[in-house]
């Protein structure tokens, strides 16, 4: 062997050639621009006949996909500013966004300040735009639990010591939510700060012991507020003729959209259900929307797309905690406990598997406030993400 050759081999031994990995999971960016993009798409199909009734008739065809545009864009930037906040910064600053998330979600509180729609006081009027807290909150318990994890990991064996704090935080944000109400966001919440818990070591009795009791207090609060009874069962009965024509009728609309869509759909725009007879078809409903048009095959993809962006969230926080980034890795998995909760519960009142339940599709349902923390969220997991790669290849987060 020549020494040309020799000396090659060694020093590509020493220094193998530059790699390429991406900075970016690809699987999670092209699920989520799908959903964005059927989330558009199916926005403008559940939505253009809305100015042929009364309520919307000043509005025009393309008022509500226009508007999610901008909440898309706006979302985009929002997302892409958060791109740039390293994962530190966040754990930093977790407590104090919290904080002011509760603060928003006391404010709305208040008479005269917070607009009140369907007898549910949940926004907060600024200007041409109304700002849901309850979307912040999520996010913000999410960074908060992640932090409080990390904070008292020695404690997490002790129920005092380990969960109370977190509990009493919790209550104040659920006496907030109920008061407005927003039971669905709360359940959400609670959902994400427990799998946070979950994943962070919490003691397996304490959790069960917890678990339990939080099913027996939903369960308590559903039975004493008769209007959530009643949605209950009608529930179990949707075609009970008093249930449909009232508390089931949202839910009967949906099977029969669904039922409608078959196995291919009716065909893109060709929805019956959303011409006034579905309420809420471009919001909570919009899946029942996309089984009519597109049938079973449109309501598959959408549950891949949605599997694909939970698994990676897990798959990116398994990895951040393997590189003992242990906030970052909490933050992605909680996001995915966020999607994942969220849409199964939203999917499973379309298909009628859950009671019906005021909570939109991640990233799919028209509405500002939802899709901008929605892409914020994903932004951040992508921040884990990049932070993780930099430092497989040698570099600083």
């Amino acid at each position: 062997m020549s020494l040309f050759a020799e000396l090659t081999n060694s020093v590509n031994a020493v220094r193998p050639g530059r790699t390429t990995m991406r900075n970016y999971d690809l699987p999670l960016v092209v699920a989520s621009t799908i959903l964005v993009a059927m989330g558009m798409l199916m926005v403008y199909s559940a939505s253009i006949a809305l100015v042929d009734g009364p309520r919307y008739a000043n509005f025009g065809r393309y008022y509500f996909v226009l508007r999610q545009g901008l909440f898309v864009a706006a979302g985009m930037f929002a997302a892409t500013f958060a791109l740039t906040v390293p994962v530190i910064a966040w754990q930093r600053y977790a407590f104090w966004i919290f904080g002011f998330a509760a603060l928003l979600l006391l404010i709305v509180l208040i008479p005269g300040v917070g607009r009140k729609v369907n007898h549910a006081v949940r926004w907060l009027p600024l200007g041409p735009v109304n700002f849901q807290p309850s979307e912040m909150m999520k996010l913000a318990a999410l960074l908060f639990a992640a932090d409080y994890t990390i904070r008292k990991q020695d404690q997490m064996n002790s129920f005092m010591r380990g969960f109370m704090p977190m509990a009493v935080a919790l209550a104040v944000v659920g006496a907030l939510l109920l008061k407005e109400p927003d039971l669905g966001a709360l359940m959400v919440i609670v959902a994400i700060a427990f799998g946070i818990l979950f994943l962070g070591g919490i003691n397996a009795r304490i959790f069960s012991t917890l678990a339990a009791a939080l099913l027996t207090l939903f369960s308590m609060v559903i039975w004493f507020s008769p209007w959530r009874r009643g949605r209950l069962f009608a529930y179990l009965d949707p075609w009970n003729p008093d249930n449909a024509l009232s508390t089931a009728y949202q839910l009967s609309h949906s099977l029969m959209a669904i039922g409608r869509g078959s196995w291919l759909g009716v065909g893109l725009g060709s929805s019956v259900e959303k011409l006034h007879y579905l309420p809420e078809a471009h919001t909570d409903f919009i899946m029942a929307v996309i089984g009519e048009e597109l049938g079973f095959a449109g309501v598959m993809l959408m549950i891949v797309l949605f599997a694909i962006v939970v698994q990676r969230c897990f798959e990116i926080g398994r990895q951040a905690i393997a590189m003992e980034r242990v906030f970052g890795g909490l933050v992605a998995q909680g996001v995915g406990i966020w999607f994942g909760v969220q849409a199964f519960i939203n999917i499973g009142v379309c298909l009628g598997l859950l009671p019906t339940k005021g909570l939109t599709l991640p990233l799919v349902s028209y509405g500002g406030s939802g899709i901008v923390m929605n892409l914020v969220a994903l932004a951040i997991v992508m921040r884990v993400d990049y932070e993780s790669r930099t430092l497989m290849r040698g570099g600083r987060a």
